[in-house]
C-alpha cells in the first residue's frame, strides 16, 4: 500500500511539476524586475503571466499552471494569517462589518433585478451577483453547486467565472490608481479594495502593491466577505429546496479551507507565542506562493472568450462591478 501511494504521489509531481516551474521562473523574473524598476511585483507576474498564455491551454504545463493558481494561491493566503492579530480585526471595528453585510446583501438584490430587466433568469443574476459580491470565481462554483439545475446553468457559471476572473484581473491594476487619486489613507484604502475587488488573489496583489498596511486590511476586509458565502449559499439552497431541485454532484465547502486556515493562524499570532524569525519565514513563503499563483493567474486568463457569449451577460457583470465600487465609495463616505 505504502508503495503505491508513493507511486501516485511520484506520478502527480511529475504531473504538475512544468507548470510549477515556469511559475516559479516567471515569479522570479518578476521580482527581479521588481527589485531594479520600482514597480509593484504582483503586476510584473501577472503581465508576465499573460504573456506566456499559450502555456496554459492542452500541454505539459497546464495541469501545474492550474494547480498553482489555486491551490498555492490559496496556501499563500492561508499563511497570510501570521501576519494579521485578532487585535487588528477588532481595531478595525463594527463598521467594516457592516459594510461589508451591506455590500453583499444590497449587490445581490440589485444583481437578481438587474438579470430579470436584462431578459436573464432571476438565478443567473444571483449566480453573477454572488461572485461580484463575495469571492470570485469561488462564489460561483459554490453557488451553481447549490442553485436548482438548468439547461443553461453550466454556461452560465462558465462566463460568470471567466467574466470574473477578468475584471478582477483589470481591477488589480485600476483600483489602486483610484485610492491613490481619491488619497485614500491606507486603512481607508485597505478597505477599499477589500470589499471591491472580486478574487483573492487579486484583492492580496493590489494591497499589497500600495502597501503592508493596505494589505493587511484589504485581506481582513476580502476574507470577512469570503464569510459571507456560508449565510448566501444557505439562502441559495433553500431556493433549490423550495423550487423541489436536488443538485447532484459534490459541492463546495460552505467556508473554503483557506479562510478557516487564515483564521487559526491569525490566533496563533495573537498569542505572541511566535518568533519573530518564524513569522518573517512564514512572511516570505507567503509572498512567494502569492507572486507564483498570481503568474499562474497571468498564464490562465482568456480575455479572449469573452467575446463569444454576447454584450448583454457582460454588461450585466460589468454593471454590477461598477455598482459595488460606486456603493462602498458613498459607504465609506459615510463613514462605515
Amino acid at each position: 500500500m505504502s508503495a503505491i501511494a508513493l507511486t501516485r504521489i511520484h506520478s502527480r509531481t511529475r504531473e504538475l511539476a512544468p507548470g510549477f516551474v515556469v511559475s516559479l521562473i516567471v515569479a522570479a523574473a518578476a521580482s527581479f524586475l521588481s527589485e531594479h524598476y520600482g514597480a509593484p511585483v504582483m503586476l510584473f507576474a501577472l503581465l508576465l503571466g499573460m504573456a506566456l498564455n499559450f502555456l496554459a491551454g492542452d500541454g505539459a504545463c497546464k495541469a501545474g499552471i492550474e494547480f498553482t493558481a489555486r491551490t498555492v494561491l490559496r496556501i499563500g493566503v492561508a499563511l497570510l494569517g501570521m501576519r494579521i492579530t485578532l487585535e487588528q480585526i477588532a481595531a478595525l471595528g463594527w463598521k467594516p462589518v457592516a459594510l461589508v453585510v451591506i455590500v453583499v446583501v444590497v449587490t445581490i438584490g440589485v444583481s437578481v433585478i438587474a438579470a430579470k430587466a436584462l431578459g436573464f433568469q432571476r438565478l443567473f443574476g444571483m449566480l453573477t451577483g454572488g461572485a461580484t459580491a463575495i469571492c470570485g470565481a469561488s462564489a460561483a462554483l459554490a453557488l451553481a453547486a447549490a442553485l436548482p439545475n438548468h439547461p443553461q446553468k453550466e454556461r452560465a457559471t462558465l462566463f460568470t467565472v471567466i467574466g470574473v476572473s477578468a475584471l478582477s484581473t483589470l481591477a488589480m491594476i485600476v483600483y489602486p490608481m483610484i485610492a491613490n487619486w481619491l488619497s485614500l489613507s491606507p486603512q481607508v484604502a485597505g478597505v477599499f479594495l477589500g470589499a471591491t475587488i472580486h478574487d483573492v488573489a487579486q484583492v492580496v496583489g493590489a494591497g499589497y502593491s500600495m502597501s503592508t498596511e493596505t494589505g493587511d486590511t484589504a485581506t481582513v476586509i476580502k476574507l470577512m466577505r469570503v464569510a459571507m458565502l456560508l449565510p448566501v449559499i444557505v439562502c441559495a439552497a433553500m431556493i433549490t429546496r423550495l423550487q423541489g431541485a436536488d443538485p447532484a454532484g459534490k459541492r463546495p465547502p460552505l467556508l473554503p479551507w483557506f479562510a478557516v486556515g487564515f483564521l487559526i493562524l491569525a490566533c496563533i499570532n495573537s498569542t505572541g507565542w511566535i518568533a519573530p524569525v518564524v513569522q518573517g519565514s512564514v512572511n516570505e513563503l507567503s509572498r512567494w506562493c502569492l507572486v507564483v499563483s498570481i503568474s499562474a493567474l497571468g498564464m490562465k486568463t482568456q480575455l479572449k472568450e469573452l467575446a463569444a457569449v454576447g454584450i448583454k451577460p457582460i454588461l450585466l457583470m460589468v454593471g454590477e462591478t461598477v455598482f459595488l465600487v460606486v456603493l462602498v465609495l458613498l459607504l465609506l463616505r459615510w463613514g462605515m
